[in-house]
This record gives C-alpha cells, sequence and structure tokens, in this order.
C-alpha cells in the first residue's frame, strides 16, 4: 500500500472514530400509547351530540375535552363508575349517564345535606332538579353523599373520577376524607380519574387553596398518601395562556368572569384555566 493511499485510509478512520466519540446518545423511542377504544369513542361521540346537552354545555367542549378526557382514564359503557361532586349543573352527568345507562352504572356521590348551609342546599337542589327533569336519561343514576356514608359499596367501582375539585376539599380541609371514601369504593385494579386547575409549581401551595388553583406535584402527594398508585399524566388540559395571578382566582376567567365586563376580552382571549389531568390506580 502506497504511503498516500495509507494517509488517506487512516484519515478517514480517524474521522469515523471523531464522529463516534462526539456523536449524542441514541434516545430511546417514547413507550407507545394504548390504542384508541374506537367503540367506546363512537359511544361518547353519540352522547356528546344528544340533544340532551344545552348549547352552553356544548361550548366548552373545546375547553374540558371529554372524549380524550374519559378515553385517556379507560372508561367503558360497562363500567361501574362514581361521580365524585358532580356540581350543581351536572357537566360531566350529561355525558356519564347515558354512556353507562345500558350495560353499566353510576353514582353521583353529591355535595353531603348541610340544612344550614344556604349554598349547598341550592347546589343539591339544582342537581336533583336536573335529575328528575329528564328520567329517560338520568333515572339509572345513584345518588350518594361524599361525607354522609359511601359514596358507593365498598370495592364495587371500576372507575371514581371528580373534575376542578380538590382545591374545594383542601379549602374545607376534607380533602385526604374525601380520597379515603374514593379509594373505600374503588375495586383493587379500580381507576381514579383526577382533573384539576394547575398552580404555578415556583409558588408555595396554600393549603386552603383559596385561589382555585393546586399544584400539581401536591395533588399527586396527596392522593398517593390516600394509597393510590399513579399510573398516567395527559396534557389533554392544559392552556400555557393561563399565568395564573389574578384578582379574583381562577374564577377571574371563563365561564365565571368574576370581575364582570372589566377586561373580559383579555380573559376571553385566555380561555378557561391551565389544568393537570391524572390518572391513578387502585392496588
Amino acid at each position: 500500500m502506497s504511503s498516500c493511499i495509507r494517509f488517506l485510509t487512516l484519515l478517514v478512520m480517524g474521522a469515523l472514530f471523531a464522529a463516534c466519540a462526539v456523536a449524542p446518545p441514541r434516545v430511546p423511542p417514547p413507550p407507545p400509547q394504548p390504542p384508541r377504544d374506537a367503540a367506546t369513542a363512537a359511544a361518547i361521540e353519540r352522547v356528546l351530540a344528544g340533544e340532551h346537552r344545552s348549547a352552553e354545555n356544548r361550548a366548552r367542549d373545546v375547553y374540558r375535552h371529554p372524549e380524550d378526557t374519559l378515553l385517556f382514564f379507560g372508561i367503558k359503557p360497562e363500567m361501574t363508575a362514581v361521580e365524585v361532586w358532580p356540581g350543581s349543573g351536572g357537566w360531566y352527568t350529561e355525558i356519564l349517564a347515558p354512556l353507562l345507562a345500558e350495560h353499566g352504572k353510576l353514582y353521583a356521590a353529591d355535595v353531603a345535606p348541610a340544612p344550614d348551609n344556604s349554598f349547598v342546599t341550592a347546589n343539591r337542589r339544582s342537581f336533583a332538579e336536573k335529575l328528575a327533569a329528564r328520567p329517560e336519561i338520568y333515572d339509572r343514576v345513584e345518588v350518594t353523599a361524599l361525607g354522609a356514608g359511601d359514596i358507593a359499596p365498598p370495592a364495587t367501582a371500576d372507575m371514581v373520577v371528580t373534575f376542578r375539585n380538590i382545591h374545594n376539599w383542601m379549602n374545607r380541609q376534607m380533602a385526604p376524607e374525601a380520597f379515603a371514601a374514593m379509594y373505600r369504593a374503588l375495586k383493587p385494579g379500580g381507576i381514579l380519574g383526577v382533573v384539576e386547575h394547575r398552580g404555578n409549581p415556583e409558588k408555595p401551595q396554600d393549603p386552603r387553596a383559596a385561589s382555585g388553583y393546586v399544584n400539581e406535584q401536591y395533588a399527586i402527594d396527596l392522593i398517593t398518601g390516600a394509597g393510590f398508585e399513579l399510573v398516567a399524566r395527559s396534557e389533554i388540559n392544559a392552556n400555557p395562556r393561563d399565568t395564573k395571578d389574578y384578582e379574583q382566582g381562577v374564577w377571574t376567567l371563563p365561564p365565571d368572569y368574576r370581575l364582570g365586563n372589566r377586561d373580559r376580552a383579555k380573559y376571553q382571549a385566555i380561555g378557561e384555566s391551565d389544568r393537570f389531568t391524572l390518572k391513578f390506580v387502585k392496588r
């Protein structure tokens, strides 16, 4: 081999060794996502298109992503599910009740009665009236109460869901009690699905959550402290436009608009709050 060829060979080999030395480590691919449950998705879509849903509630689908959220949790029409604190309007009850009516079961764990609290009484009445007005949709919903007995027979539920309620329980200093009740209701292997207004992790968590925002890790610690295991997170309900620093807390944003018409266009452009979406399992 001539000295010229030998030199070129060594030069090429040196370049290859140098490239290998500086090449970035191989990043493993993300884990495969579970296949989309097409049959359940179609069932949810039929419910979302139902005439029983008001135009006002349909308008919030763009912020609350009900189909993607419920599919992420793994709901199926044959499940026994519990919705904890559905609220006076029962926004998710409108979806869950018809979805589960034929082959499943829905418990709606409302606020416990408080005769001396006019707000609680009014909310319970409003929810009861909603169910009574459409028996063809809601007559199989069984209403229970969080804090007044079991939210469902122990170890019978396949899934428990709750939407934007952790801050309420923190404010009432009843969050551990709430998650203990959910744990009791679920079967081993049952799923807990949670959505909540996501706080700024750079700020310490107010234990009473007066702004309506809850730091994601704080919520995870609270829920795993009740015995649950975190199995998945999703950014389905994220909103990076939410700055989380408003005069009236999260209720400054739609749909509440607590500042009335002041800067309404600004808050309308932000949209509803940034929310974390978490999936836990009872082992």
